[in-house]
């Protein structure tokens, strides 16, 4: 299994309770696929480089996750049909990513 981090970037206009939904399907589409998700961390509201969509601002959301290559198609397929994501990045980490010693080192930094 490889490790992948996707960086995405939310329209700011969506009120937080629209956007929990969003996040949810996110968690689904990695369950579903037979993925792992290590982390998702929101980095909140930015301000953007350059304007994007006729938006200054974004809000930012960073997944760290373990899947196959079908799984990080789905997710961008996703991501350019919904209208509440503004823009997306995925970066493969590891090529050979150990399942086991990732969840040994969660387990770690929580205690």
């Amino acid at each position: 299994m490889r490790r992948y981090e996707t960086t995405v970037i939310i329209d700011p206009d969506i009120p937080p309770e629209n956007r929990i939904p969003l996040l949810d399907k996110i968690n689904e589409i990695i369950s579903q696929n037979g993925g792992f998700l290590v982390k998702l961390n929101e980095w909140g509201a930015q301000k953007l480089a350059y304007e994007i969509m006729k938006k200054t601002r974004g809000y930012y959301v960073h997944i760290d996750f373990c899947g196959t290559g079908l799984l990080v198609s789905e997710m961008e397929r996703f991501f350019r049909i919904d209208d509440r994501v503004i823009k997306f990045m995925t970066v493969l980490l590891e090529k050979n990513a150990d399942i086991e010693k990732i969840k040994a080192k969660m387990a770690e930094a929580e205690a």
